[in-house]
């Protein structure tokens, strides 16, 4: 079986005009593929050259073996069709390792024709580290590395403002753009580097806040033999992605024109506010798979597919982020339905076994940061309580008593939560006393959630009926239980 590389299939090669730190699955998985698509659609002609981000094992050497090339699969469901498709992604030019290689890796900031630089060093990346050094090669934090690189351009090109570069961070942190830029000024002050160099980086280079979505499933290790018959080549890096994907650029217009992926059919949005679309994920998305560890678990399913595929369940999903999550948004009533309908369709992808129980690590600061805010906002909307949403808080509270259906489930969180439930259960069965104790732990809520009139007698009840019943037959018969209301 031939393998994958420029000598057996016939690509172009583009010129270099990106640098990527970072080889992992998502990246090549998400923006390598927008390159890739802008490369044959449009005059964009871009080639990219991947930069180890730290040492130890990777991909380069494999990635070099096969010319940059790699299979692509994307997976999914859209509208309710499912879709499965394929391509080789050929715009990865080669890779770097700046450890073993530091001169060639250097020598990339001299090119003339660089524009872009992205990364994808985990929310680890983007930190401050005070050993690092001007004179290292390389350093260790991406924020030191960036600054090293922009300075070696900056004297190359004798401070010219049209070599400054676009930088799209796809590290999971809030304003991830801005973080980057705060950390590489303050290396720059801190190396004492030239006040007209620290004018260079803050005028003539855009540090983009980004917002990355798309499931990378990876390397399908346990099908691969069979899918390489089916291809009729040998590719060693060969990646599976949901169908979906989402990107969000806060940036200002030009940025647009210099990365055109809107205008080619991508799920691209260009905005000055990336904040809603933030909240929009993190409510939506993120909110649903929180609350959904316990109510499928609870309910004897392991993976979120399952949970689609049981309408008890889709129904009370339905309901809960139209009724309520959806209410407490300031969004566009269509793009709120348009982007619901796609979360449910990525929940259902067939090709997807997303197990319940690897979400629910930390679900007591996941649900604080994801459901929490749509629990209160609805209250003070609504002057009434989130019925669905407490129905999930009562849920969680049982799903930290540790136990389905006689068999132990193995939490996952901080020793302090942990801690907390242990002795919470071993002490009391009283359930007023159980929900009291958790609702007003404002370690975990910053707020006193007993606080909110009807809300404690109202998850006491739910909690109760999911004890004494189990969940299946306490969500049959949550349509029946009165919702609390609140006084005028």
């Amino acid at each position: 079986m031939k393998s994958l590389n420029r000598s057996t299939f016939n690509t172009k090669k583009y010129p270099t005009k990106i640098i990527q730190f970072g080889d992992g699955n998502f990246l090549r998985a998400f923006i390598d593929w927008m390159v890739h698509k802008l490369n044959k659609t449009t005059n964009f002609n871009a080639g990219i050259i991947v930069v180890k981000a730290r040492p130890g094992k990777g991909k380069l050497g494999i990635l070099n073996n096969q010319d940059g090339l790699y299979t692509l699969f994307l997976k999914g469901r859209k509208n309710g069709e499912v879709k499965n498709k394929h391509c080789i992604i050929d715009c990865i030019n080669e890779g770097i390792n700046p450890y073993t290689n530091f001169e060639y890796y250097f020598d990339q900031a001299e090119n003339p024709n660089l524009q872009f630089i992205i990364s994808n060093t985990t929310e680890a990346g983007i930190v401050f580290n005070a050993e690092d050094r001007l004179t290292e090669k390389p350093q260790t934090s991406f924020p030191a590395k960036v600054t090293a690189f922009l300075y070696q351009r900056f004297k190359v090109f004798n401070e010219d403002k049209n070599k400054g570069l676009i930088f799209f961070p796809c590290e999971l942190i809030d304003n991830n753009g801005d973080k980057l830029r705060e950390l590489v000024l303050k290396y720059a002050k801190i190396w004492k580097l030239e006040t007209s160099f620290i004018s260079w980086v803050i005028n003539h280079n855009v540090f983009c806040n980004t917002l990355v979505d798309r499931i990378v499933s990876g390397y399908p290790k346990n099908r691969v033999f069979s899918i390489q018959e089916n291809l009729g080549y040998k590719d060693e890096l060969i990646v599976e992605s949901e169908y979906y994907h989402l990107f969000v650029i806060e940036a200002p217009s030009n940025i647009r024109k210099k990365f055109p992926a809107d205008t080619i059919g991508l799920n691209v949005i260009f905005t000055n506010d990336i904040k809603k679309y933030k909240t929009i994920k993190v409510r939506i998305l993120n909110g649903l798979h929180t609350l959904l560890v316990p109510l499928g678990y609870l309910f004897g399913l392991n993976t979120v597919r399952e949970c689609l595929e049981n309408d008890l369940i889709k129904k009370f999903l339905k309901k809960l982020v139209t009724n309520e999550i959806n209410s407490t948004l300031n969004f566009p009533e269509e793009e709120l339905i348009n982007y619901t309908n796609d979360v449910f369709d990525r929940f259902e992808n067939p090709y997807l076994e997303h197990q319940l129980m690897s979400i629910s690590l930390n679900s007591i600061s996941k649900f604080k940061t994801r459901v929490l805010p749509s629990i209160l906002e609805y209250i003070a909307i609504k002057n009434s309580l989130p019925s669905n949403l407490l129905f999930s808080l009562s849920a969680l509270i049982v799903f930290y008593k540790g136990n389905r259906n006689g068999i132990p489930i193995i939490l996952n969180d901080d020793d302090e939560v942990l801690y907390f439930f242990k002795k919470l259960f071993k002490s009391s069965n009283n359930s007023f006393a159980i929900t009291q104790a958790v609702l007003s732990n404002t370690n975990f809520w910053e707020t006193d959630l007993t606080k909110y009139q009807g809300l404690h007698n109202q998850v006491k009840l739910y909690y109760e009926v999911i004890i004494k019943k189990g969940m299946k037959a306490a969500l049959e018969s949550f349509y029946t239980l009165t919702p609390a209301k609140l006084p005028n």
